[in-house]
């Protein structure tokens, strides 16, 4: 019997924005409704990306809602993305490090009247 050789798979960086709702210590600033992450995330597959980021989120205490997924840098150039040499950077670190990087969070607030037009 022969053993199948094993394919090593190359770690990938991919890009994602995730929304997040509030939770009890999150860190979001007061009054904010939740609040959205652009990470920079090494994985696998792109699904491999998603699962370390949410988990890490959820170690940081804050709710991820849902995971958007813009692809890999190179998914990003063809789609006809410019991205900065800060945006490599960070990128570059993710892989490196093997890590989730959070390059922006944005914060959400509600916006009073906002359902009355």
């Amino acid at each position: 019997m022969t053993k199948e050789p094993t394919v090593k798979r190359t770690q990938q960086v991919y890009t994602l924005l995730v929304e997040v709702g509030r939770s009890t210590d999150d860190g979001l600033p007061e009054g904010a409704t939740g609040a959205a992450l652009m990470c920079y995330a090494s994985g696998v597959d792109e699904a491999e990306a998603v699962r370390e980021t949410v988990a890490i989120l959820k170690q940081a205490d804050l709710s991820p809602l849902d995971v958007s997924g813009y692809g890999t840098l190179d998914e990003r150039l063809a789609d006809g993305h410019d991205i900065d040499g800060d945006e490599r950077a960070l990128m570059q670190r993710a892989l490196d490090e093997n890590s989730v990087i959070v390059a922006q969070m944005t914060p959400f607030y509600d916006t009073p009247g906002a359902d009355d037009a």
